[in-house]
């Protein structure tokens, strides 16, 4: 299934090579006003061909919106919006030859040989472009509720810091020259978001952002707010202590003094940043030799991967975490209220 949400639904479309992808968004309240140039500048961040460390295939990456918006306002139909693809080069892909880390074995397994294996199909991390489509939306309407959402690179190819630094750089285009890829961690924060929003065990608030975070290709890890660094603490550590908030605005009053739990306390926002990072892999798709299997003959073979590939995706992610937290907290706040209009300030 391609559907994500429970008050706002979004069905993703397309393929890397095909004649376009897409996203439509269902559930989104009227009214909403539809900012094209912030949503062109959102998608310009994830744009490739922009940069040394990214592929150099280019794409204008223009959406289309087909239904939903009228006179510059969302009017509560379906929104339907559709990214044109303009620079393929299908002939770079070997249908007989599944590369190692992608999804090529197991979508040929699973679909009987029946997908479309140029770029990676339905499966490319291409279709993101329409996931940060849908996440420039919903950050319009989290804005008009002032709740934010900001992401940061925390660490590439092992290379600890806050952003993009020279050393990571490096380490990406080291990486590049040698026919080799990284990955890292990208860190994300949702800030004033009311407490109250999730339900507890399936509804929580973990499960719906891991969910949609590991719809995104590469992505390998996720953990809240301290993550795996709480298994090392005791529980006098671990637990945030709970005080009269000094405007009594965040909890009912009430915040933390810490945020080891990231923001969340039985699947339920409790007033502070909700704090995750997610851990993404190096790109699979790289020039050194590998291993693999030819489908027809069932042969051994061995597959260089010759085309335009990331040395490193984790640049270009930052804004797609953010698009699908975004989605999210969006869909968490169209459950609260339906207008999308929080009632809590």
């Amino acid at each position: 299934m391609n559907t994500f949400g429970e008050q706002l639904k979004l069905s993703i479309f397309g393929e890397s090579h095909g004649n376009g992808i897409g996203i439509v968004v269902d559930g989104l309240p009227p009214g909403l006003a539809v900012d094209e140039a912030f949503i062109a500048s959102e998608l310009a961040r994830r744009a490739p061909g922009n940069s040394p460390l990214a592929t150099p295939r280019k794409e204008a990456d223009q959406v289309e919106i087909l239904s939903g918006v009228f006179n510059g306002y969302t009017t509560g139909a379906p929104l339907c919006g559709m990214i044109r693809n303009t620079n393929t080069r299908s002939k770079d892909y070997t249908p007989e030859l599944p590369r190692p880390g992608h999804a090529d074995l197991t979508a040929h397994i699973k679909y009987k040989g029946f997908t479309d294996h140029r770029g990676g199909g339905h499966f490319s991390g291409r279709l993101t472009a329409p996931l940060v489509f849908a996440g420039a939306l919903c950050k319009s309407l989290l804005a008009n509720n002032d709740i934010h959402v900001e992401a940061m690179i925390t660490e590439i190819a092992g290379i600890s810091g806050n952003g993009l630094t020279e050393a990571m750089e490096a380490a990406i285009l080291q990486a590049r020259a040698d026919g080799d890829s990284v990955g890292g961690i990208i860190q994300c924060i949702g800030k004033n978001l009311p407490a109250g929003l999730g339900s507890p065990f399936f509804g929580s608030v973990e499960s719906r952002l891991a969910s949609m975070l590991y719809s995104i290709p590469a992505v390998k890890a996720v953990e809240f707010g301290d993550g795996f660094e709480l298994t090392k603490m005791h529980g006098s550590q671990a637990n945030d202590a709970i005080v009269k908030s000094a405007e009594g605005a965040a909890a009912a009053g009430y915040e933390t003094k810490t945020n080891h739990n990231g923001g969340i306390n039985g699947g339920i926002t409790n007033g502070m940043d909700v704090v995750f990072r997610v851990g993404i892999k190096p790109t699979p798709s790289i020039s050194k030799p590998q291993e693999t299997v030819n489908l027809i003959t069932g042969e051994p073979a061995v597959l260089e991967i010759h085309g335009r590939h990331d040395p490193c995706i984790v640049p270009r992610a930052v804004c797609v975490v953010e698009a699908a937290a975004a989605i999210v907290f969006a869909d968490l706040l169209l459950c609260q209220w339906s207008d999308g209009v929080r009632k809590d300030r």
